[in-house]
């Protein structure tokens, strides 16, 4: 099924959520390739941006193949988001989304990220001052609420809609649960039968089956994948081919995921240079190889490897190669 937000017609309903330190454009590119139908960057600094930080340009970093992709931006003064907004519009993104759902304390004590969902009259201000600024789709992610206390999902939608969001991504969490305990399904339900523009709902869609549950039980336009899609870049194509077919694939052959590893290691020294690929990879080879044996070992081998040959020759051996 097809999904349109704005003017951007996705090229299927499932999506990678944006992830702080993953989703960047090597991994953004796999993902793509095994059939995510939009793919979202690493939440971008407003305030960085207007400061011309250097580490930004790298994060908003884009490539032909990866389209249709979402540019998040992240910030608490709606003057300096729009003007943002408006400055970088003309980069090769196709959707500006607005993160009201970061819980990391950082962000939140500063007053942006889940911080945002306390404040309704700024999401609005900030929202609306965002659409005026820019002519591409404006979207926004929020959570559930910010506490238990505080479940807000639908106003904070609803006031989305109103200021002119193009779609809405809501993780059924609090900020205060973080990632813990189960995502509330029927917040993104509510959130559906409350909203005329696309809701995307989020939050433990592990599986195919689960993709195909969120989506029935909560009418929700899309699903998005983030903690699931670590080391699992073909999770797109499974759920895609479940939902479309009703058929499950099986998990790749451990040859075919250590092509996946290598090339993904490739991609990064390309971009990034050997030093930082290498010590990039570590996470994701440890994602990659969850669950097979020694893994234990051998990613306590790659977090002492020092160069990408020496990554790839460790990654030989998680299938005997």
């Amino acid at each position: 099924m097809k999904l349109k937000i704005g003017n951007v017609e996705l090229l299927n309903q499932v999506i990678l959520a944006p992830m702080a330190g993953v989703t960047d454009l090597p991994f953004r590119l796999l993902c793509r390739e095994q059939g995510a139908g939009l793919v979202c960057m690493e939440m971008v600094s407003a305030k960085a941006i207007a400061f011309h930080n250097r580490n930004t340009e790298r994060l908003m970093e884009t490539a032909p193949g990866e389209h249709p992709v979402s540019l998040q931006l992240f910030g608490s003064d709606p003057e300096v988001i729009s003007r943002v907004a408006s400055e970088i519009e003309e980069r090769s993104f196709d959707i500006l989304d607005l993160n009201m759902g970061c819980p990391v304390p950082k962000i939140v004590g500063n007053g942006e990220g889940s911080a945002l969902m306390r404040n309704p009259k700024l999401v609005e201000e900030i929202v609306s001052r965002t659409v005026r600024a820019v002519k591409k789709p404006v979207t926004v992610k929020i959570r559930k609420g910010f506490d238990e206390n505080q479940i807000n999902a639908v106003e904070i939608a609803r006031i989305a809609e109103g200021s002119g969001a193009a779609a809405v991504a809501v993780h059924g969490r609090t900020r205060e649960q973080y990632y813990s305990g189960c995502a509330d399904w029927d917040i993104i339900r509510q959130v559906k039968e409350a909203v005329s523009i696309p809701v995307i709902g989020n939050g433990d869609v592990d599986s195919p089956q689960k993709a195909k549950a969120l989506l029935e039980e909560t009418g929700c336009d899309g699903v998005m994948v983030g903690r699931a899609a670590r080391g699992t870049p073909w999770i797109f194509h499974q759920i895609r081919t479940y939902l479309d077919t009703g058929i499950l694939e099986e998990r790749p052959s451990a040859e075919e995921v250590q092509g996946m590893i290598l090339r993904h290691a490739r991609m990064q020294a390309e971009l990034k240079g050997d030093y930082t690929a290498v010590r990039e990879m570590r996470k994701h080879v440890s994602w990659y190889t969850a669950g097979y044996p020694h893994s234990a070992r051998l990613r306590a081998r790659i977090n002492s490897a020092e160069s990408l040959a020496e990554l790839e020759s460790l990654v030989l051996t998680i299938t005997g190669g």
